[in-house]
């Protein structure tokens, strides 16, 4: 089976028009019915056109030329084998000529465009490219920032540790400022890994509500230690096509940085909405000190944040996930 955009399946179609204006410009196709009449020469001679301007449009220039070549070769046993007229000869000639010329005219036209997207395409790599390079050196900057911090803190408790005169109860105050600490660590690893390599989405039929209720009762607890009132309004059986682990994800991330931001007190309410029985609306809402208005177009950003600790790697991605089953997703302080 030929697929249209393959060189073969162009070469055949070539070759299909070729023996097509050469059949019309013998007499073999037209003739037969029509009879030898004037117009009939004339469709002849520009019906050859077609097969060079196609070739021209596929491969530029050289193909113009090389199809003029052929169908010129072609009918010049036509043209020595006719008894004809000095001024017939001449015209005849002509013809040829036109067909180089219209091989010229498009195939250089073509290969310009042909150029001209070549250093588009190029251009928008080297864009692409130095896009990801940074990319990358924000990335390596932020783990080396949220790395550091906690190796400075296990540096200090070792060398505590190591020292003969600490106290029993300094002894056991640093070594679980060393757990603390690698947990850290490993956290900011654990996020920047599932941003920098994210599973791969697996949709299938889901019930939204089950998540979200799993993940009210998971994070319940901690709302309660920190004295934060955890509201939850869901309407059961919303139905989603959607990877059940990564959307619970999402939910907990978004509702941990709401926790995060509330002060002991205040609310955090998540809501679970259908709209037009055709999109399931997931809606977390915190009475925080909310964002400034300058950063609000940077809160997706990889390693922004505005908290004192923290990867800066859960808002982005939370945006990953929805963007991986083509949701969309809106940020209000």
């Amino acid at each position: 089976m030929w697929i249209p955009e393959t060189k073969h399946f162009k070469i055949i179609v070539l070759i299909g028009l070729t023996g097509l204006t050469l059949g019309i410009h013998y007499g073999w196709i037209l003739e037969p019915l029509f009879g030898h009449i004037h117009w009939i020469h004339a469709v002849h001679g520009r019906f050859c056109y077609i097969p060079i301007v196609v070739a021209a449009s596929w491969f530029g220039l050289r193909g113009g030329l090389y199809m003029a070549t052929v169908i010129s070769v072609l009918i010049i046993p036509l043209i020595l084998g006719r008894d004809l007229e000095p001024h017939e000869y001449a015209s005849e000639l002509v013809e040829i000529v036109f067909y180089y010329f219209i091989a010229i005219l498009s195939g250089a036209l073509i290969d310009r465009e042909f150029l001209a997207r070549s250093k588009q395409q190029e251009a928008e790599l080297q864009v692409e490219r130095s896009q990801k390079l940074s990319l990358a050196g924000q990335i390596a900057a932020g783990v080396a920032h949220e790395i550091k911090n906690p190796l400075s803190s296990i540096k200090g408790a070792a060398d505590i540790l190591a020292d003969d005169s600490t106290s029993q109860q300094a002894r056991e105050e640093f070594k679980a400022i060393l757990h603390d600490e690698v947990r850290r660590i490993d956290g900011t690893v654990g996020e920047f890994l599932a941003f920098a390599r994210p599973r791969k989405t697996s949709l299938r039929r889901m019930d939204m509500s089950e998540v979200v209720n799993s993940c009210f009762r998971q994070i319940s607890t901690q709302a309660h230690q920190n004295d934060i009132i955890l509201e939850c309004d869901i309407q059961e059986g919303v139905f989603v096509d959607g990877d059940p682990e990564r959307l619970h994800q999402m939910t907990l991330n978004l509702v941990l940085n709401s926790l995060q931001a509330s002060q002991p007190g205040q609310t955090v309410s998540l809501t679970l909405r259908t709209e037009d029985n055709r999109e399931a609306v997931l809606t977390v809402k915190d009475y925080g000190s909310g964002i400034e208005p300058e950063n609000l177009d940077r809160i997706f950003e990889p390693f922004f944040t505005t908290k004192s600790s923290g990867s800066g790697l859960g808002l982005p991605i939370v945006k990953s996930i929805v963007d991986s089953h083509n949701g969309q997703i809106r940020l209000e302080s």
